[in-house]
């Protein structure tokens, strides 16, 4: 078992688990997630998952001492008449304190497990600067499945219970269901402990709507991960690993081509994940939101994972933003630069920590540094492009929501986008480099034209089967973008209008999906992230 998608998940853990949480009665179904949770857990990851379970174990007793120290402090302020505001601080300090731990052993485990070595490299490659040789090796350990996700998942509760927006629960399972529910555990949806923990203790009944809309939404899930993005995974990866060989055509083209394997196996795989919490009645919150239809790159991180442009602003945005430095060094920007530059200087600083660490939790490799910096530079000049176009546009009475305005945006935004993709999917930095390079130097389309852009094992009826049903998910998208829900307008149909839709992306899958002799099953993608 490699994935959701694999036979072994779908036709034996997920029916194992719908049916023994049917059976069971309502007080029991929330052990029933949970043990095949762990169960999947282990099946991914051996005996990694007992680091999984050190986070669960530190931050449910941390959070419950946050709650103990509050209600210390509620029960003295009770009996205290004067000096209430020091006593609170004072209280506030020791929270503090313990939130910080909680931080520290969570992300000290991610750090050990996943970026140790990529640090060592950096501190040999500094200290050889000043001459000095230092050999650094890091233990090859591994890393325990959705260690990003469930980390961020943890570090919200502990700074939630932290700000007191949420309650440390007495139920450590509890606790542990919401870090390691199965269907987001691989990649996310990153959710809050008020999105889903409540719903996933509940044990609501399985119901025949829930069953078909659940069930549908993973075939789709299906569809784009197999026909789609599978399908071109070979390719992509040959013109990657070989990109000395073809012209900057061919690797201009396979820079969009990935962009759209990406979204179609991330967003395949949320289709997946989402499917399986609406089968328990668990809502899930989305993670995409049409990304393609953008018309800036800060919109395109509003409507692509969602849940993890989420969370950086909330936990690292914002209090960055409103920290005392910041704040001092706004009111000075605002009297020197004005009330439209002075902030988006200062915002500048907290986009800085974002993307930094928005491109390390993508991975620990020189490309993600990249990535991040590269998006930190679009959107902070983006902030600062947008005040000029804004009073240009209003000065020569441009229409900004005409068409051909919105979708010179549109296709500029999407410019951008491949681009940061051809970083993301490049081995590392300096390779990103050489193919854009070879892209501005050696660009011909002759590659394309005669057909030597093809590798072995893909033809050009893989290309024309997966722009197919390319155009299909756009069309959705187009649809969605316009307020039109297919997967609501499926549900609403008759029995035999479902059952015909459910049988049809059933059979898209057997016939076009990316399986059989000499196929290599290919990991959802941001499961490595």
């Amino acid at each position: 078992m490699a994935s959701y998608f694999s036979i072994g998940f779908f036709a034996i853990l997920l029916p194992f688990t719908l049916v023994a949480y049917a059976v069971l009665p309502k007080r029991a179904r929330w052990v029933v997630l949970l043990v095949m949770s762990y169960a999947f857990l282990f099946i991914m990851s051996r005996w990694l998952v007992a680091f999984t379970a050190v986070s669960t174990v530190s931050v449910y007793a941390l959070a419950r001492c946050i709650d103990v120290i509050y209600a210390k402090r509620n029960e003295e302020l009770k009996q205290t008449k004067g000096g209430k505001r020091a006593l609170k601080q004072r209280y506030k300090n020791k929270a503090r304190w313990v939130l910080v731990l909680a931080i520290v052993i969570n992300v000290g485990i991610l750090v050990f497990l996943k970026y140790l070595q990529f640090f060592g490299s950096i501190a040999s490659s500094i200290a050889g600067l000043f001459g000095a040789s230092v050999l650094f090796e890091a233990p090859s350990i591994g890393v325990p499945l959705g260690i990003s996700f469930y980390t961020l998942m943890a570090v919200s509760y502990m700074v939630d219970v932290y700000r007191e927006k949420a309650k440390a629960d007495k139920h450590l399972g509890k606790v542990a269901l919401f870090l390691v529910f199965f269907p987001q555990i691989m990649e996310g949806p990153i959710c809050r402990f008020d999105q889903t923990a409540e719903a996933l203790m509940e044990g609501r009944p399985i119901t025949s709507q829930n069953l078909y809309a659940g069930s549908t939404r993973m075939l789709m899930g299906f569809v784009k991960k197999m026909v789609v993005a599978d399908r071109m995974d070979r390719y992509v990866s040959s013109v990657y690993d070989s990109y000395g060989t073809f012209d900057g055509g061919v690797l201009l083209l396979t820079a969009i081509i990935y962009t759209l394997q990406l979204y179609c196996d991330f967003s395949g795989t949320m289709d997946m994940a989402l499917g399986m919490g609406r089968l328990f009645d668990v809502s899930l919150p989305e993670n995409f939101k049409q990304p393609f239809f953008s018309k800036t790159t800060s919109e395109f991180w509003q409507r692509w994972h969602i849940t993890l442009g989420s969370w950086f602003k909330d936990y690292v945005f914002y209090p960055v933003s409103f920290s005392k430095p910041c704040k001092s060094l706004s009111t000075k920007t605002r009297k020197r630069f004005g009330k439209q530059i002075g902030p988006l200087m200062i915002s500048s600083i907290a986009l800085f920590c974002v993307w930094l660490l928005n491109g390390l939790w993508h991975g620990a490799g020189s490309q993600y540094l990249f990535f991040g910096m590269y998006y930190f530079v679009l959107i902070a000049a983006g902030g600062f492009v947008e005040v000029w176009a804004q009073n240009f546009t209003t000065k020569h009475q441009v229409d900004r929501t005409s068409t051909p305005y919105v979708a010179m945006r549109v296709a500029r935004t999407l410019c951008f986008v491949f681009l940061g993709e051809l970083i993301f999917r490049s081995a590392s930095a300096s390779d990103a480099v050489a193919i854009m390079g070879r892209i501005a130097t050696n660009f011909s389309l002759e590659g394309i034209t005669n057909g030597s852009m093809l590798v072995k094992g893909v033809e050009v009826a893989d290309f024309a089967i997966a722009a197919l049903f390319m155009v299909g998910v756009f069309v959705l998208d187009a649809l969605a973008e316009r307020g039109t829900s297919w997967l609501d307008w499926a549900v609403s149909r008759n029995t035999l209008g479902r059952c015909a839709l459910w049988v049809a992306l059933l059979a898209i899958v057997v016939i076009f999906g990316a399986y059989g002799y000499g196929y290599v099953p290919v990991d959802p993608m941001y499961a490595q992230y």
